[in-house]
C-alpha cells in the first residue's frame, strides 16, 4: 500500500514539475511576441 502510494506520488510531482515548466515556457513566449509587437509599433 505503502508502495503504491509513493509511486503515485512520485509521479503526481514529475507531472505538477513539468506543467509548472510548461506554463513558465509559455509565458515567456507571449512576453516575447508582446515585445516585438511593441517594438514594431515604435
Amino acid at each position: 500500500m505503502l508502495r503504491k502510494f509513493l509511486g503515485v506520488a512520485m509521479i503526481s510531482a514529475a507531472i505538477l514539475v513539468s506543467a509548472c515548466n510548461t506554463v513558465e515556457g509559455a509565458g515567456e513566449d507571449v512576453q516575447s511576441v508582446g515585445e516585438t509587437v511593441s517594438d514594431a509599433a515604435d
